[in-house]
């Protein structure tokens, strides 16, 4: 059964840029995808082009990855900031072509502590009664 969850993202270098005052709030880049696809077979964090344009996000170097239809070569572009279920942190981005539903990978559920129900979809980790635990191992 394929689960989605809401995911806000915001462009990590503009937010760096609002704290030294050299851009206002208001221009932040950011976006918010209803529909994110949870891919615990997925890494981290990968965006269509389209919504890696959007953010303004800078390209940092390219990748060998291994996908269901082999090896591909992907670029990893710079940070952002991601909320889901209320929790945030920050995470470089994979791309992917144009037409690819954003994919939420298992990275991001370790970090925030989430877990993939069945019944009920994302949510938090039941083994620690709804705290926010990290693993520091």
């Amino acid at each position: 059964m394929e689960q989605t969850t809401r995911i806000e993202l915001v462009n990590q270098d503009d937010l760096v840029l609002v704290r030294a005052g050299v851009m206002k709030p208001e221009d932040v880049r950011r976006l918010t995808v209803k529909d994110a696809l949870v891919d615990t077979g997925a890494t981290g964090l990968c965006l269509p082009d389209p919504l890696i344009k959007r953010l303004g996000l800078t390209p940092l170097r390219k990748i060998q990855a291994e996908t269901a239809n082999g090896i591909v070569e992907r670029v990893i572009y710079s940070e952002v900031e991601y909320t889901v279920l209320e929790r945030s942190d920050t995470i470089r981005v994979t791309d992917l072509p144009e037409g690819m539903p954003v994919l939420v990978g298992h990275m991001i559920l370790e970090t925030l502590d989430l877990c993939v129900d069945m019944t009920k979809g994302l949510i938090y980790n039941p083994a620690h009664d709804g705290a926010w635990m990290i693993r520091i191992l």
